[in-house]
């Protein structure tokens, strides 16, 4: 690990960004050039101290999990992340095989959507980002397997109405056969169908079906503990090589689903429950 470089090279990476190029506010009182230290920490899930530490040339080895945040966070290229990963002597991602890097460009759109729900999913269920919205109407997911948290998770279906749950459950099924026969060396697909096939009778079951389906636009349905079901509408977005998504979701103006995307755009995060 090159604790010198990898300060330098953090910190020029931080400062080449202004706030809104992350979908952040700038805010008042901004007397220097780019992000701020506490804003890189909250982009990547990791303290502000710890982040502080690493341009200090005092951190400990960040794991791979943690280099593939602050690469998505600090929008690096594919080449500036390998080199983020040899500075911190770690090997990047193999090439040809899964990888949760998501391109500049991707996040830069991803950011510019505001006011509908967004997510950027690997095409075997990987969350790799969401923005705002998305984060309010599913909650954050960033890092998670989103089929294996279908078949493994007590609760996780509480996000869709119950009467959709078969064919959710057979989509996420068929779409992962597709990708690990399209990718049958990738590890990461193979490794979570192993896993999967063991852990849930269910998913065994949907495998030996043998149904084949890639994710493409279609009415998606989520049931929100507070503003009740919302029938929304998917767009997917396929990146070059097709192992990325952009998921948009959009609701029709004048519906009741509108209305209440509106309220929730408006609240944020804030707790909507009564209170007694």
């Amino acid at each position: 690990m090159d604790r010198i470089e990898l300060a330098d090279f953090l910190r020029r990476a931080r400062i080449r960004l202004a706030p809104s190029d992350v979908g952040l506010s700038t805010g008042p009182r901004r007397r220097t050039p780019g992000l701020r230290r506490e804003e890189v920490a909250q982009l990547t899930g990791m303290s502000t101290d710890y982040y502080t530490r690493l341009e200090q040339r005092r951190g400990s080895h960040p794991s791979r999990q943690m280099l593939t945040a602050l690469a998505r966070a600090l929008r690096l290229t594919d080449v500036e992340r390998d080199h983020l990963f040899h500075l911190a002597g770690q090997e990047p991602p193999r090439p040809g095989g899964s990888s949760d890097h998501v391109r500049p460009g991707l996040l830069l759109v991803l950011d510019r959507l505001h006011d509908i729900p967004a997510s950027v999913l690997s095409d075997w269920g990987q969350m790799l980002a969401q923005n705002t919205m998305s984060v309010a109407v599913t909650g954050d997911h960033v890092g998670t397997n989103m089929i294996r948290r279908w078949f493994t998770v007590p609760g996780a279906r509480d996000l869709a109405p119950p009467e959709n749950h078969e064919e959710y459950a057979r989509a996420h099924v068929a779409s992962l056969r597709a990708v690990t026969a399209a990718r049958p060396h990738d590890p990461g697909p193979a490794a979570l169908v192993t896993e999967l096939r063991a852990a849930s009778h269910e998913f065994e079951e949907l495998w030996k079906s043998h149904d084949v389906v890639v994710r493409r636009p279609s009415p998606k349905r989520f049931l929100h503990p507070v503003v009740g079901v919302l029938d929304l509408d998917c767009e997917v977005l396929v990146s070059d090589g097709h192992s990325q998504q952009l998921v948009v979701h959009s609701a029709r103006p004048g519906t009741e689903t509108y209305q209440r995307l509106e309220l929730l755009r408006v609240v944020g995060f804030q707790d909507l429950a009564p209170r007694s």
